[in-house]
């Protein structure tokens, strides 16, 4: 996916990015090409409600973080669907804003 190279290429600097992410899992909070800023997180600081660019088995998802335990972040989509816990080293950055 282009969008996730490009906020990938651009966190790891420690930039600050803004991207266009489509499909519909995260709709009712992102709608598909919509324009997304996404920030370098501290992940010890990311919390339930928060959405976050995140390593998932091999690739990357920009999900909704559902529920925190400790170091383990359970991470979902915005309709519904359980991904599953993922270490909070995971985030790669955390939404700030999203227009259109």
């Amino acid at each position: 996916m282009g969008w996730v190279n490009d906020a990938r290429a651009g966190l790891s600097e420690g930039r600050t990015v803004q991207v266009r992410p489509t499909g519909g899992s995260m709709r009712g909070r992102i709608e598909s090409g919509q324009l997304v800023t996404i920030a370098p997180a501290d992940s010890a600081t990311v919390s339930a409600g928060d959405v976050v660019l995140v390593a998932w088995r091999g690739g990357f998802l920009l999900h909704l973080v559902k529920e925190v335990n400790g170091d383990q972040l359970l991470i979902g989509n915005n309709v519904g669907k359980i991904n599953g816990w993922a270490p909070r080293s995971a985030v790669v950055g955390r939404v700030t804003a999203v227009t259109d």
